[in-house]
């Protein structure tokens, strides 16, 4: 009898529940008819950037970004050509292991790579999990993004003239100065001893 009355109790407890939320807007998306728009800065998926107007991508193979890679997602194979500068030949994220961290876009100095607001990658293939360089840069053409202001180089100081005559005034102004004050309590004790003969002749 007992245990009737409180199921009793419990499903007028959930009922109230339940009405307190009936005729409510429901705030469940309905994916996937609609979608969340996710944050600019939001950790999704990695992309490589392009030129805006020249297609070609910003990367100019520093591999700053596989080095900061804490779990090696990425791979880059960028040999030396005959002017010994990189060639990109193989840019590879492997998205099965990549920790989303934002590490990558962190060490980018060139506005190469981001951590685009897409989520949709999911496959029952592992191995298409793994992207190479084009489909980075197909994901990546509708990003939007900022180019980072390129740095200027400090200029060199000029070299000293030879004949500069900076050194001997650094040589004078370091040269210890004679103090007229070390001699001062030989000069005393003298005064001293004259004082005292002058009185022994009064005597």
């Amino acid at each position: 009898m007992l245990s009737i009355l409180k199921g009793i109790k419990e499903l007028i407890l959930g009922m109230t529940i339940t009405g307190k939320h009936l005729g409510r807007h429901a705030i469940t998306i309905q994916y996937p008819e609609e979608k969340w728009p996710m944050p600019e800065r939001s950790r999704g998926i990695v992309v490589l950037l392009s030129d805006k107007e020249t297609g070609k991508l910003n990367c100019t193979s520093c591999m700053l970004c596989m080095r900061a890679c804490p779990t090696a997602a990425i791979f880059i194979d960028a040999p030396r050509g005959e002017d010994k500068k990189r060639q990109l030949k193989v840019f590879n994220v492997d998205n099965a292991i990549c920790c989303f961290c934002g590490l990558c876009e962190e060490a980018c100095n060139f506005t190469a790579i981001k951590m685009a607001p897409k989520y949709e990658f999911s496959t029952e293939n592992k191995e298409e999990l793994l992207w190479d360089m084009h489909r980075l840069q197909e994901v990546g053409r509708d990003v939007p993004y900022e180019a980072k202001p390129k740095k200027k180089p400090v200029p060199k100081p000029a070299p000293k003239p030879e004949g500069d005559s900076t050194g001997s005034r650094d040589t004078a102004k370091s040269a210890p100065v004679p103090n007229p004050t070390v001699d001062t309590p030989a000069a005393e004790s003298g005064d001293q001893e004259d004082n005292q003969t002058g009185k022994e002749g009064e005597a």
